[in-house]
C-alpha cells in the first residue's frame, strides 16, 4: 500500500476547520460494540522502520504474541516502511499474509513522524500508538499505557526512562542527551513531561485528528512536537514508566538528530510567542470532570500568572539596563533612564498581555497600553515619593537606609502592579455561571385534565 493510496481512504479529509469549537467529552471506550463487532481494533499500534529486514520479523512475533495473550481489546499491528531499499517490504508483506490483524503499509519518503501522521490520520481505531521495533521498551507497559485512554482518563500516554521508578541500562553518552535535551525542554519550552523522545506513545484518535495537522515536522522532533503542542493546549499526558534497554545496533544518528531537534524547539517556540498556533481547537469541554460543575464563579490560573509576572518582569529589568547603557552614550542620565523606562514599560505591558495573562489579537491593545503607563506611573510615583519622603524626613540620609527604603518601594510597587494588571488592565475571568435550563413548556392535554 502506497501513502497515496493510503491517504485516499475514508479518513483522509482530516478536519482542521473550526466546525467543532471543542473536543468533546472522553468517554471509556466500550469493550463490546457496533465496533467490536464489525472488527474495527481499538488499538492500532504502528511499528515505524527503515531497512530493519533482520529485526522487523521478530519483532511483530513478539509484539503479536504479547497483544494476542494479554490484551483484552480487539487491536491491530501496522508495519508502516518509510522507503526501505532492503528486503524490508518483502518480511513485512509476508507477516501481514501470515499473521491475522497485522498489516503493511508503504511510504515513498523517509521521516518517523510522516510514517505516524499518515498511518494515524486513516486509521479507525479510536487509540493510536507506536513503538520502535527494536523493542527496548518492556512490553508489559503497553496495557498500562493505553489503559487511560480507553478509560477516557488521559488524552495522550507516554513513557518514560526518566521518570523516578524506570528501570533503564544504556551508555552513559546517551542517558547524558536524553536528559540535557529534556533539561532544553523544560527550560525553553516549559514542558512538564519527562521524556520527549521514548519510542513509546500513544493518543486517542479524536485528539490526533485535530493535533496531527498542526505538527510541522516529519522526523525525529514529531514526539516532541506533539506533546508540546498537547500540553500547551491543556490535555492530559499520562506518563508510565517503562523498564528500557538500549539497542547498540540503533541507526540514529545522533548529532544530526539533535542539531534537527533544537531548530524544531526554536521553530516550536517562535510560534507559542507569537500565538500562531490555534490551540484552543485542542481544548476540552469544562465540566469533562463532573466535580467541575460544582466550581462557578472562581477565577482561575493565578498561580501561573505569578510565574509569568515574575519571569516577565526580571526580562524587563534586563531590557532597561540594556537601554539605559544605549541611550547613555549619547544623552545624560535623567533623559537616558526616562526613555529606558518608557520603552521597558511599553514592552512589559504588552509581554504581560500575552505570556501573563493570555490576551491575544489586537482589540484593546491602544486601551491596555494607555492603562500600562498608568500603572507604570503609579509604581515610578510610589518610589519617588518615598524617596522625597525620606530626603524631608532625615535631610541627607545614608546609602544604605535610601537602598533599604528603595528595595521596599519596589516591592510594594511589583505587588501593586500585579493586583492593577490583573484586576484592572486584564481582569481575571471567571468560570461561567451554568445557564438555567429553560422550565419544560406545559402540555396541552394536561392542561385539560386539570
Amino acid at each position: 500500500m502506497t501513502t497515496d493510496s493510503l491517504r485516499s481512504g475514508p479518513g483522509a479529509n482530516v478536519r482542521t476547520s473550526g466546525d467543532r469549537a471543542r473536543l468533546p467529552v472522553r468517554e471509556h471506550l466500550p469493550a463490546f460494540g457496533p465496533a467490536a463487532a464489525s472488527g474495527v481494533p481499538v488499538l492500532d499500534v504502528v511499528v515505524p522502520v527503515y531497512n530493519e529486514e533482520k529485526d522487523l520479523r521478530p519483532c511483530v512475533l513478539r509484539l503479536h504474541d504479547h497483544l494476542s495473550r494479554t490484551f483484552p481489546y480487539a487491536f491491530r499491528i501496522t508495519v508502516a516502511d518509510n522507503a526501505s531499499t532492503d528486503s524490508t517490504p518483502a518480511v513485512a508483506a509476508a507477516l501481514a499474509a501470515e499473521l491475522r490483524g497485522v498489516r503493511y503499509v508503504r511510504l515513498e519518503e523517509k521521516g518517523r513522524g510522516r510514517a505516524l501522521r499518515t498511518v494515524w490520520s486513516e486509521s479507525d481505531a479510536p487509540v493510536l500508538a507506536y513503538m520502535d521495533v527494536d523493542l527496548s521498551t518492556d512490553l508489559n507497559a503497553l496495557l498500562p499505557l493505553v489503559a487511560p485512554l480507553i478509560s477516557g482518563h488521559s488524552d495522550l500516554a507516554i513513557g518514560s526512562r526518566l521518570a523516578r521508578s524506570a528501570r533503564v541500562v544504556r551508555g552513559s553518552k546517551r542517558e547524558f542527551i536524553s536528559r540535557a535535551y529534556n533539561l532544553i525542554l523544560r527550560s525553553s519550552l516549559a514542558a512538564g513531561f519527562s521524556d520527549a523522545q521514548c519510542g513509546f506513545k500513544a493518543v486517542r484518535s479524536e485528539v490526533a485528528e485535530r493535533l496531527l495537522p498542526m505538527v510541522e515536522d516529519s522526523g525525529w522532533f514529531f514526539d516532541t512536537e506533539l506533546l508540546v503542542l498537547a500540553e500547551r493546549a491543556g490535555l492530559r499526558i499520562h506518563e508510565v514508566p517503562v523498564d528500557w534497554i538500549d539497542d547498540p545496533d540503533s541507526t540514529v544518528h545522533i548529532v544530526r538528530t539533535a542539531a534537527e531537534d533544537l531548530k524544531g524547539v526554536w521553530r516550536v517556540g517562535r510560534a507559542l510567542a507569537v500565538g500562531a498556533l490555534p490551540l484552543d481547537r485542542l481544548a476540552r469541554p469544562f465540566g469533562d470532570d463532573p466535580r467541575d460543575r460544582a466550581l462557578t464563579g472562581v477565577e482561575r490560573g493565578l498561580a501561573r500568572q505569578l510565574v509569568g509576572f515574575c519571569v516577565v518582569g526580571v526580562l524587563s529589568t534586563l531590557f532597561y539596563l540594556a537601554l539605559y547603557s544605549l541611550f547613555r552614550l549619547g544623552v545624560g542620565p535623567q533623559l537616558a533612564n526616562g526613555g529606558a523606562l518608557l520603552v521597558s514599560a511599553v514592552a512589559n505591558t504588552a509581554a504581560n498581555r500575552r505570556l501573563t495573562f493570555g490576551v491575544r489579537g489586537r482589540d484593546g491593545a491602544v486601551r491596555h497600553q494607555a492603562q500600562g503607563l498608568v500603572v507604570f506611573a503609579i509604581g515610578l510615583a510610589l518610589t519617588s515619593g518615598s524617596l522625597a519622603a525620606l530626603g524631608a524626613a532625615t535631610g541627607s540620609p545614608s546609602h544604605s537606609t535610601e537602598l533599604a527604603v528603595l528595595i521596599t518601594a519596589n516591592l510594594a510597587a511589583t505587588v501593586l502592579r500585579f493586583l492593577l494588571l490583573r484586576a484592572w488592565v486584564f481582569p481575571a475571568r471567571a468560570c461561567p455561571e451554568p445557564e438555567p435550563e429553560p422550565e419544560p413548556e406545559p402540555d396541552s392535554d394536561s392542561e385539560d385534565v386539570r
